[in-house]
């Protein structure tokens, strides 16, 4: 039996164990840091596997550590938990049904990646103690992902600093290796505070926060015109300072997303948007303060990795749903808007759009390019790839066209067809991983690149060393 089989067998032994966690996962729908319940089931489940868990790293109260054997090399899995505000939706369902009316739920299958995942160190242990390999299976429980950036508190307080490869994965409408880089990104609230007053009878009293929040914003659509065309800047008022219009509003507040594709280039852009807030306080004679809460660099790829991982997953072979899980894929497809299913399609070539007419689910790996794609979104992974050689993947965990943060990514959140794509992901992981460690060449070529791509920078955190986590 080679190394594929064997994974794929350690991991089916374990299916109950990993469906359980995951459904318990999308059960709680917790939010950044403050993922107690998730965190705490995956801890002891790696406890129970024979992990040495380590908790609340990084002083992040949700942030833990499991790890098993001794030595080099050191593999690293990356997991997810946490939830979006807003998106509670029952299963089995294709109708928007919330179960709790604005209440948080797994719009980003982040309960099936940190099962994804585990499954991934489980199996590469097993198979380590089987062949008596030697080094260390770690696997990072990584709060925040979506909103606190977890993994980049991590990296920031040198967790990954002995690390020699790390890998992740993530739930899409697609097969493919993650081979991209990305923006970064600086997250910050923007507070005004002004002076109340009657706006009927003494106006000219009155120092309007919310009009300096509105000139904020104003200021910020004018800078667009003017950065770069892959950077962006969204934002969200948080506080209107109040609900009277007879009031002049004394505070109000609002938080910014600044992102473009080098760390040195979101730095730079921020302080334009830093400077437009100042323009907007002096206008209105207001204060302005601004606070950075989180912050991730750009994506580093790794082509040795990825065309490993690629390999490793024509082989293992594209999990194939029920006649069950099909009839709901379809209900879930037929859900979408007539705009959803334009942009998906418009990436598939004619035979591809009529595979999907039938059969709404990918079923076919998109194969490693030669050269990176661009994500004009972030995510925390990076900073972990800025400090170790780093491999991710996708795989088809919803119907086609699914666009993330929605329902529809929560209603498909327990079905049996997004576990088996999940341990799907688990299982090209672990394969990549123990083949790294079997074949120090692949390991040597990786971390080559790595440096090559660095390009004589080195790791800066975008979150300044006094910013701590936030706790919830």
């Amino acid at each position: 039996m080679g190394l594929v089989d064997e994974i794929k067998a350690m991991i089916a032994d374990k299916r109950e164990i990993y469906q359980t966690l995951s459904e318990q996962v999308w059960s709680f729908a917790e939010l950044r840091f403050g993922e107690v319940k998730s965190a705490e089931v995956l801890s002891r489940a790696l406890e129970q596997e024979g992990f040495t868990v380590e908790r609340g790293v990084a002083g992040l109260k949700t942030g833990f550590i499991g790890s098993y054997g001794e030595g080099k090399p050191v593999i690293a899995f990356l997991g997810e938990f946490d939830a979006l505000a807003g998106l509670s939706q029952k299963s089995d369902t294709a109708v928007h049904d919330p179960i709790v009316p604005n209440g948080n739920g797994h719009g980003c299958g982040h309960n099936l990646l940190g099962v994804g995942s585990l499954a991934a160190a489980f199996a590469a242990k097993s198979y380590m103690i089987k062949h008596q390999l030697k080094g260390t299976v770690r696997y990072y429980g990584c709060p925040a992902e979506e909103s606190g950036n977890g993994k980049a508190y991590m990296a920031r307080e040198g967790y990954f600093n002995d690390v020699d490869a790390a890998f992740s994965w993530h739930p899409e409408s697609i097969n493919a290796v993650q081979h991209l880089s990305s923006n970064a990104v600086i997250e910050a609230r923007f507070t005004f505070t002004g002076v109340s007053a009657h706006a009927a009878a003494l106006p000219e009293l009155g120092r309007s926060a919310l009009d300096a929040v509105e000139l904020m914003n104003v200021g910020v659509n004018y800078l667009r015109e003017h950065m770069a065309d892959q950077a962006r800047v969204h934002y969200a008022v948080t506080n209107t300072g109040g609900v009277s219009p007879n009031v002049v509003q004394s505070f109000a507040e609002e938080r910014f997303l600044v992102r473009s594709p080098k760390p040195n280039e979101v730095k730079e852009l921020f302080k334009r948007v830093v400077n437009v807030a100042k323009g907007a306080a002096l206008m209105t004679g207001t204060s302005m303060s601004y606070q950075i809460e989180g912050g991730c660099c750009n994506l580093i790829p790794n082509t040795a990795l990825h065309q490993v991982m690629a390999e490793y997953m024509e082989e293992i072979g594209l999990p194939e749903p029920s006649e069950q899980d099909l009839a709901f894929i379809k209900s879930i497809y037929a859900s979408l808007g007539d705009q959803e299913k334009y942009f998906a399609m418009k990436h598939l070539t004619a035979e591809q759009k009529e595979k999907i007419n039938e059969k709404p689910i990918s079923d076919w790996m998109i194969p490693c390019p030669d050269q990176e794609t661009f994500m004009e979104g972030s995510t925390d992974v990076s900073d972990v790839s800025w400090n170790v050689p780093t491999a991710q993947c996708f795989t088809a965990t919803w119907a086609y066209a699914t666009v993330p943060h929605t329902w529809q990514v929560v209603a498909q959140g327990t079905q049996d067809y997004a576990l088996n794509a999940a341990l799907f992901a688990g299982a090209a992981m672990a394969c990549t991983a123990l083949k790294a460690v079997e074949e120090p060449e692949l390991l040597a070529e990786a971390t080559r690149e790595f440096k090559k791509r660095l390009e004589g920078e080195t790791y800066e955190c975008l979150i300044p060393k006094e910013i701590t986590p936030p706790v919830y």
